[in-house]
């Protein structure tokens, strides 16, 4: 599939819920958010066959999010569904990591097909991990990531936010993970999405010159990370993992974007960091045919603009929040 700028879209990130057991203070607004009823959700059903028209048309990446998409009944068998599918070839996951380590889960998430995950941990200090998520689940999360590795999600990524919750102690740990594990930490600029606005207080420069301090060695560029994205990764001198970089505001990577998204409500978005959205479940549930299906996908593709919606003053701020798009 193409974009109205000739850039090949083959990845598609769908959100399953909206439903979250945390309330990350840049992800879900404070007041909270009014939880979507059951029928107004895109069933599995019409996920995979949304999935299965666009892999015959290119697609071959699917990221399943949230909310926290763990909490969803069913998501392992669904998982299993889409891994039948020859045209799909990556299929991975974002979760906080919080229900991984419970009854197996990250093995039979592995055994079902998926390929690979990220999981978000801001920070490994108990009172601030709990600031930011509203939740004192910090040791799930610990445990998930072991689950997780044990279990051959490979590469496991820990997904950080770079806010002023992160400090020097939670970049002595993930260096220590990367010398232990084939483990990749990505650091990821701060977006203005939904109305909390937390600001940054550290750049990614400041973080990496902190990393080569503390980990007594010069960062080296490495390629060849599955599911590269727009991470940049370099890695210490005998590290098993990298740390990789992700910087949509200082540093746009939009020529290279190869993604689209559909929220848990059957809105298909063009750009994260848009306003613009598609609705595709009337018309699946007024019985559409395929070609319809693909046309409307296409249709939303030649509207993306050449670089995100904060690069245009007739959209200042996101308004929907990430709870409600999927990480």
């Amino acid at each position: 599939m193409l974009d109205g700028y000739k850039r090949v879209i083959d990845y598609l990130r769908i959100s399953v819920t909206d439903r979250c057991n945390f309330r990350c203070r840049y992800c879900m607004p404070p007041q909270g958010i009014q939880l979507l009823d059951s029928q107004e959700i895109l069933s599995y059903e019409e996920l995979l066959r949304i999935i299965t028209v666009l892999g015959q048309h290119g697609i071959s990446k699917i990221r399943i999010t949230g909310g926290e998409p763990l909490l969803r009944r069913g998501i392992v068998d669904f998982i299993r569904q889409i891994r039948k599918l020859d045209t799909i070839k990556d299929l991975s996951m974002t979760t906080n990591g919080s229900l991984l380590s419970q009854g197996h889960m990250a093995l039979r998430l592995k055994q079902a097909g998926l390929d690979r995950i990220n999981i978000s941990m801001d920070t490994t200090n108990f009172i601030r991990f709990a600031h930011i998520t509203g939740q004192g689940q910090l040791k799930q999360v610990l445990a998930g990531v072991k689950s997780a590795l044990e279990a051959g999600l490979n590469p496991v990524k820990l997904n950080v936010v770079v806010t002023e919750a992160l400090c020097d102690s939670d970049l002595s740990y993930f260096i220590t993970q990367v010398y232990q594990h084939p483990i990749a930490i990505r650091f990821i600029e701060y977006m203005p999405i939904g109305e909390k606005n937390m600001g940054q207080k550290i750049s990614i420069a400041i973080v990496k010159s902190k990393i080569e301090f503390q980990g007594q060695g010069v960062l080296e560029p490495v390629m060849n990370i599955e599911g590269n994205g727009p991470a940049r990764y370099y890695r210490l001198p005998g590290a098993q993992g990298v740390f990789g970089f992700i910087t949509p505001m200082s540093e746009q990577f939009c020529n290279s974007c190869n993604r689209i998204r559909l929220t848990a409500d059957g809105k298909i978005k063009s750009c994260l960091l848009s306003n613009q959205e598609t609705d595709i479940k009337s018309l699946l549930r007024k019985g559409c045919d395929d070609e319809e299906i693909y046309r409307l996908f296409t249709n939303t593709l030649r509207s993306k603009h050449l670089q995100h919606s904060l690069s245009y003053k007739d959209q200042a701020s996101v308004r929907r929040p990430m709870v409600r798009v999927g990480g």
